[in-house]
């Protein structure tokens, strides 16, 4: 297509970070406390000790700062950080401008461990990014997973 760039690069965090005081981390504590009590209670000391670490690790995850990550949307494929996805390892995208947290790029990919990469997008390049994917990839309505929509509910 005449005047469709070949590439369009941008950079974002990683994840919408939501900074969190100090009583979502008492809610966190208090919760991980009463499942390794409870794990206790019932006798199951590895359970316990794995409630208790995943804990610690959700803390220091929700602390974190995330990372400003470069993307690109280009003819050979999707690139996040030092990933490229080819388009002849993607199925099909999507482009929801409505998402809570700004427009995103959904594309379903043909790996069993990783169906889905999600990108926010900029606004002023959404028709850019949509006139470089049409070509190469079938749209399709595809929508964020529940676990995904929990998560930044909560605030990771």
């Amino acid at each position: 297509m005449e005047g469709t760039p070949r590439a369009i690069t941008w950079e974002a965090p990683e994840h919408q970070h939501i900074e969190k005081n100090s009583d979502w981390f008492w809610a966190l504590g208090i919760v991980t406390i009463a499942m390794v009590l409870a794990a206790l209670f019932f006798g199951n000391i590895l359970f316990a000790f794995v409630l208790g670490l995943a804990g610690g690790v959700a803390s220091l995850q929700a602390a974190r700062k995330p990372r400003i990550i470069p993307f690109a949307v280009t003819v050979r494929g999707v690139r996040v950080d030092d990933q490229l996805y080819p388009y002849s390892s993607l199925e099909a995208y999507y482009i929801d401008e409505d998402s809570p947290t700004g427009p995103i790029l959904l594309a379903r990919s043909k790996r069993t461990f990783m169906p889905l990469i999600i990108l926010p997008l900029p606004e002023e390049y959404i028709d850019d990014i949509d006139d470089i994917i049409k070509e190469r990839l079938e749209e399709e309505h595809i929508e964020e997973p529940f676990f995904y929509k929990l998560l930044e509910f909560l605030g990771f």
